[in-house]
C-alpha cells in the first residue's frame, strides 16, 4: 500500500537517489549538474513558492515523488515525477499524479504544465491518458523536450 505524504528535509537523501535511479533506466539522464539545484532546496522552491513536494512510501521505503511549482498566480508546473524502477506498473505515479493535481485545485490553479523527453515514452503516454496535450517542442542540449498542458476545473482558493 502506497502511503502519500509530503516532503520533509529527512527524506532528502532517499529523494535524491530515486531521482537518479528511475531517471537512469530512461536514457534521459544526464549525470547530476546544476540543474538538479532544486532537489536540494525543496523547501525554498517548492513550499516557499506556492507548491509542494509529495513522496510516496511503501513498507518505509521512499518509492515514488513528485512536485507541484507555481508558475503564475494560475499556473503551476509538474516536476520530479518519479517511481522507483521496481514499483513501476502498479499505480503509484498515477496515486502522485492524482494527489499533485487535488492540491493544484486547492490552490486555485486553472492551468498546469510539464515537460519530458521524446525519450521518456512510457511518460508521454501516461500524461497523454492523464488528459495533458501537448503544446510544443524544443531540442535543449541533446534532447528533445516535449511540453504539455491542462486545463483544471476552478475550485478552491488560496
Amino acid at each position: 500500500m502506497l502511503e502519500i505524504c509530503e516532503y520533509q528535509p529527512a527524506d532528502q537523501a532517499d529523494v535524491w537517489n530515486l531521482h537518479n535511479l528511475a531517471l537512469q533506466g530512461t536514457g534521459a539522464h544526464l549525470g547530476n549538474g546544476p540543474w538538479d539545484d532544486d532537489l536540494k532546496q525543496i523547501e525554498t522552491v517548492y513550499f516557499g513558492n506556492g507548491g509542494t513536494f509529495l513522496i510516496g512510501r511503501c513498507e518505509g521505503r521512499v518509492v515514488a515523488m513528485g512536485a507541484l511549482k507555481r508558475t503564475s498566480p494560475t499556473s503551476a508546473e509538474i516536476k520530479r515525477m518519479r517511481v522507483h524502477p521496481d514499483h513501476q506498473r502498479r499505480g503509484y505515479g498515477q496515486a502522485i499524479l492524482n494527489a499533485l493535481l487535488s492540491r493544484a485545485k486547492q490552490f486555485g490553479y486553472q492551468v498546469i504544465h510539464l515537460d519530458t523527453t521524446t525519450l521518456q515514452t512510457a511518460a508521454q503516454r501516461f500524461y497523454e491518458k492523464n488528459g495533458f496535450s501537448e503544446t510544443g517542442r524544443k531540442q535543449l542540449d541533446s534532447f528533445t523536450v516535449i511540453f504539455y498542458e491542462k486545463i483544471l476545473a476552478c475550485s478552491g482558493a488560496r
